[in-house]
């Protein structure tokens, strides 16, 4: 009996001494790999937040870029005259910036043919009124006038000159006032557009709920409102600096037509009282009027043209004038 309750008693020691060292390597492979796996699952619980905190930073940073035309768009209705009116300073910038060239309003060869036959003594006002004929532009038809009035009194031949050269500039500066109008209107019609934008975000400010951001929702309002003011002065300032730069050169190419035509009066204030002339064709044909009567010479061999009348020379010596009396 005492024999085999010590051999039992042995067995248990032994089965609990397997057991103690069967668990003791179990649970040390068990540490070791929940070690590993918890490092492994810390390194990517490391990764997946720094991620998230990227996103976040991502989502939070205002977004700095303005597209254009998507704000123009968000303007409104009163972008549309607005563009209209950007289309006007357009269209006349390059009309005036091809009609307001030197040589349609004053050649280049005009103005060197009549200095020329101006600088050469003797003035013939019919050099001149087939000089003029030549050109169509603005300083001929001027010049043309002037010496149609030849031999008249001068006050009456400078009222024709002023008259003729004031014709003139007002062609030459009519679409000009378009672009004065447009640099005028495009900021009012701006302002009209960013009062009405505030109107009516403060009035969709007081339709909102108790929950909803007013501030965000007016700050929003404000600044689409503002577009159309923007809109208006990049429209209203290329067309002043447009304007201010064809009214000088205006200006100044008039200016020269003025000294120009004051020399040739200077020149032809001999004739007056004596001489008179009058358009026959593409000449002119002079009246003397010391003898009382039209002077008929055969037509001028130096331009082959019909119907060119010419006073013998000594009909047509010019006096002195009143400057060298």
């Amino acid at each position: 009996m005492s024999k085999t309750l010590l051999r039992v008693v042995c067995g248990c020691r032994l089965g609990l001494f397997f057991t103690l060292v069967s668990l003791c390597f179990v649970l040390s492979q068990s540490g070791s790999v929940i070690g590993q796996v918890s490092e492994s699952e810390l390194n990517q619980l490391a990764r997946d937040a720094a991620s998230n905190r990227n996103a976040a930073a991502t989502k939070s940073a205002p977004n700095t870029d303005i597209d254009f035309f998507t704000l123009m768009v968000k303007g409104g209705i009163f972008m549309i005259p607005i563009g209209f009116v950007s289309l006007t300073v357009v269209t006349f910038v390059f009309d005036r910036w091809i009609g307001l060239r030197s040589g349609k309003i004053l050649p280049w060869g005009l103005r060197r043919s009549l200095l020329q036959a101006a600088r050469q003594g003797d003035l013939d006002p019919r050099d001149v009124y087939r000089i003029c004929g030549e050109s169509s532009s603005a300083a001929a038809k001027i010049f043309r006038v002037m010496v149609l009035k030849t031999g008249r009194p001068m006050p009456e031949m400078e009222a024709a000159t002023s008259e003729a050269t004031q014709r003139e500039l007002d062609k030459a500066y009519s679409n000009v006032r378009w672009l004065n109008l447009s640099a005028g209107i495009a900021p009012l019609l701006g302002l009209l557009g960013t009062v009405w934008g505030l109107i009516r975000a403060f009035h969709d400010t007081t339709q909102l709920t108790a929950g909803q951001n007013r501030a965000d929702f007016l700050a929003v309002g404000i600044y689409e409102a503002l577009v159309t003011t923007l809109a208006g002065l990049i429209v209203a300032i290329p067309a002043a600096v447009a304007s201010h730069y064809f009214e000088g050169k205006i200006t100044r190419v008039f200016g020269a037509i003025e000294e120009l035509s004051a020399e040739l009066m200077m020149r032809l204030e001999c004739y007056e009282g004596r001489t008179r002339f009058e358009p026959i064709g593409r000449e002119l044909a002079a009246r003397d009027l010391l003898h009382g009567g039209a002077i008929a010479t055969p037509p001028i061999a130096a331009t082959g043209l019909p119907n060119a009348i010419k006073a013998p020379k000594s009909d047509l010596r010019p006096r002195t004038s009143r400057a060298s009396e």
